[in-house]
């Protein structure tokens, strides 16, 4: 598979991250390799991970609790400390072997660690793969608000191994295929189309679909590497679908939401506002609704729902002055930015949602 370079970085696919590995963690280079693994993976993926690492650099593992929940700035003071008490230094290196929340909150603590160390990605979830890996993008949840504290840090490298996603139940392949689901809606049509048919999907097909969604990524995120402009259409379906995940996450009475599951919730709904804005045609978005209800339900809501999710809105990252801002579809593979919508239309969308 081609290595993809990225903005500063590459990623590297299945046996060529070990032979990038063997060839960087070098005691020139490095003083200590730290990798950070939660509880799942520390199970289902260090060890053979470790097995395939060749390196003389001294190598110390680090462990947290797995869940969205320790997604914050605790979780990090604790990493924080156990980088110090084993002897990491501006020349250590750590490797964030996980999902979205290792490669994120590892990605903040390097980042932060001795004012800055380099960090690794190696994502082993498919959400993680295309998406939480891949830009810079780094940090922790505020209480129950996603990723308010963060950095915008690049990794040394980003290195995918997909025979990691044999360890993954089904509702962690189908919320990472949200992602890639919305890569084709914002910037490749035929992309979408052929993630609309995955009848008789192989190992080697899923490949091929994991690198193209990890280069339109890249292609957004290179032209705009802060968030000013274009790299906000990546929001499409999150400005909604996060506030879905932080409520669900909140309320004791829900069952909590992957990330993945919430964001095709958003994506409905932001594909209905695309539709009332006459941004894209009724059949488009029946399709869009079609295509995604198939694949992952229908979640209910209560009028009670919807409203706290409305209030959650004002706490987006992506607002300015005040106002909610979104990424709206303009026709399948391209975003209209910086759209306002009122909350009568957003109620709207929650109902046909319903409907």
């Amino acid at each position: 598979m081609q290595i993809i370079n990225a903005n500063g970085y590459s990623v590297y696919f299945n046996d060529a991250i070990y032979t990038y590995l063997s060839q960087t963690l070098h005691p020139e280079a490095y003083s200590k390799v730290f990798v950070l693994v939660d509880s799942k993976t520390s199970e289902c993926c260090l060890p053979n991970f470790l097995a395939n690492v060749a390196t003389e650099v001294s190598m110390e593992i680090i462990e947290f609790e797995a869940g969205e929940h320790f997604k914050n700035i605790e979780t990090c003071f604790e990493i924080w400390s156990a980088l110090t008490e084993l002897g990491g230094d501006r020349k250590s290196i750590i490797i964030n072997l996980g999902g979205g929340v290792v490669t994120d909150l590892g990605g903040f603590v390097a980042s932060t660690y001795k004012r800055g160390i380099e960090y690794i990605n190696v994502p082993t979830t498919l959400l993680a793969m295309v998406d939480a890996s891949i830009g810079g993008k780094n940090g922790v949840d505020l209480g129950n608000l996603k990723n308010q504290i963060g950095t915008i840090t690049t990794p040394k490298a980003v290195l995918i191994d997909s025979t990691f996603l044999a360890t993954l139940p089904a509702n962690e392949m189908r919320s990472g295929l949200a992602e890639m689901l919305k890569h084709g809606l914002i910037q490749d049509e035929a992309y979408w189309i052929k993630l609309k048919d995955l009848n008789n999907l192989s190992t080697e097909d899923l490949d091929i679909l994991i690198h193209e969604s990890i280069q339109i990524k890249n292609n957004v995120v290179s032209q705009d590497p802060t968030e000013n402009g274009i790299r906000k259409a990546l929001n499409f379906g999150h400005t909604l679908g996060h506030a879905i995940e932080s409520y669900f996450l909140e309320n004791d009475i829900k069952t909590p939401l992957l990330h993945g599951e919430a964001i095709a919730v958003g994506m409905v709904l932001e594909s209905y506002l695309s539709f009332e804005k006459e941004l894209i045609s009724k059949d488009d978005y029946f399709d869009i609704k079609s295509v995604i209800h198939d694949l992952f339900g229908k979640i209910e809501f209560s009028q009670k729902d919807i409203e706290e999710i409305i209030k959650l809105l004002i706490h987006d990252k992506k607002n300015e002055f005040g106002k909610v801002q979104f990424a709206l579809l303009d026709g399948i593979g391209n975003v209209k930015i910086n759209q306002f919508v009122p909350n009568e239309l957003i109620f709207k969308a929650f109902e046909d949602y319903k409907n």
